[in-house]
């Protein structure tokens, strides 16, 4: 119980920095990929603009969340075997010996 703990501490500490990459780096990115290209002045739609820029932007959010739980989960495995193999070692447990196999 207490490695699915840590690993939903891992997953959840994960998504909220992907969540916040995300808020970080996605206005900028969408600001520059809207931008008109040559500074040239365009005539838009500006509801519409708006509403695409904020699906953008919670898309960009979720997908970081997605990624940072992802890569995390990945972090928290690494460290629960690590964990559980250093306490292995230090109750003095040894894996059981393999018995050599008999060739016929």
């Amino acid at each position: 119980m207490n490695a699915a703990k840590t690993l939903l501490n891992f997953i959840l500490a994960g998504a909220l920095l992907g969540f916040v990459v995300a808020s970080w780096l996605g206005p900028n990115y969408l600001g520059w990929y809207n931008e008109t290209p040559y500074a040239t002045q365009t005539m838009c739609n500006l509801p519409e603009v708006v509403r695409k820029t904020s699906a953008d932007l919670i898309s960009y959010q979720v997908i970081g969340g997605g990624v940072g739980a992802g890569l995390f989960l990945i972090l928290g495995v690494v460290v629960v075997r690590r964990s559980h193999r250093k306490a292995r070692v230090q109750a003095g447990q040894t894996p059981p010996p393999t018995e050599p196999r008999a060739t016929a």
